[in-house]
């Protein structure tokens, strides 16, 4: 008698709904069925059976997508209190990752989809954050890369286009762990700087001026650089000092209509030197 033999399962998971859609309906050919889990109504699954370009079987692929990043990492309640907690004891105090949004369940989705496929395919942004949630996803799904990393996939692609989406799908590779776990340690330096130097110059300068009317004095390794640029550029717009220059426009008039010649150099500032010039081109018409 024939052996009927269960059809093999891939999920297949994008970085946010409107991309998990957009994929779908390429590699199905407007062909997936979308369906709803009601652990998490915001990231619909669109589900179609088409050849696995790897092992050249017919799969029934589940297309769904995350909303950015699954999880995010945090110090333990006892830091919350900043009257009892030194700034400096937040540089190696211990942290744990944590559900970035609790009230969307998406770890709870993800190992619910996930429950006995086959394979994995990632379609999470082409950049170290991206590669940081493709290792997100299989934490949250239950499966441990160095154990089942030949069955977990990663797509690399520039564009939803049927070209490029097609292109990445034939050509599948692996995920980089590395650069997962530089997005990791990254993580961790902006919350353990982030947050002692926030506390401190908020103490600080509530000590200092007691009348400010802002309760956090908050600092980032992104944003101090950044307040540092725009503070920089309102620098030299209020020192700035206006010059007179002057410019060369040549006009040339012909059949009733007028063509305008753009001046290379743009202007100078030495008016003698604009004078000379000028002098040149109407004494050689």
């Amino acid at each position: 008698a024939p052996v009927n033999m269960k059809r093999r399962s891939a999920l297949m998971v994008a970085e946010k709904p409107s991309l998990a859609a957009s994929i779908a309906s390429i590699l199905s050919n407007n062909q997936a069925h979308k369906r709803i889990n009601k652990i998490c109504p915001s990231c619909p699954i669109y589900e179609f059976q088409q050849v696995f370009p790897v092992t050249k079987e017919t799969v029934l692929f589940k297309m769904t997508s995350v909303c950015g990043h699954v999880m995010g990492i945090d110090f333990s309640s006892k830091y919350n209190n900043w009257d009892g907690t030194d700034p400096r004891e937040l540089f190696t105090a211990p942290v744990h990752k944590k559900e970035a949004n609790p009230r969307m369940h998406m770890v709870d989705f993800l190992n619910s989809e996930g429950r006995g496929i086959d394979y994995i395919v990632l379609w999470l942004d082409c950049d170290k954050e991206g590669e940081n949630i493709c290792f997100e996803v299989l934490d949250a799904v239950g499966v441990s890369y160095s154990h089942h990393g030949n069955n977990v996939f990663r797509a690399k692609f520039s564009a939803i286009t049927p070209k490029d989406i097609g292109l990445s799908f034939e050509r599948l590779i692996q995920p980089n762990q590395d650069e997962a776990r530089s997005v990791d340690a990254r993580m961790e330096l902006d919350l353990r700087i982030g947050c002692a130097f926030t506390r401190l110059q908020t103490r600080y300068f509530h000590q200092k001026y007691g009348d400010l009317d802002s309760a956090l004095i908050s600092y980032g390794p992104c944003q101090t650089p950044t307040l540092s640029f725009c503070v920089q550029r309102l620098d030299e717009i209020l020192s700035f000092s206006p010059r007179s220059y002057w410019q060369l426009r040549l006009v040339v008039t012909a059949a009733g209509k007028q063509l305008v010649a753009s001046w290379s150099r743009g202007r100078m500032f030495e008016k003698h030197q604009v004078d000379e010039l000028f002098k040149k081109t109407r004494s050689h018409p």
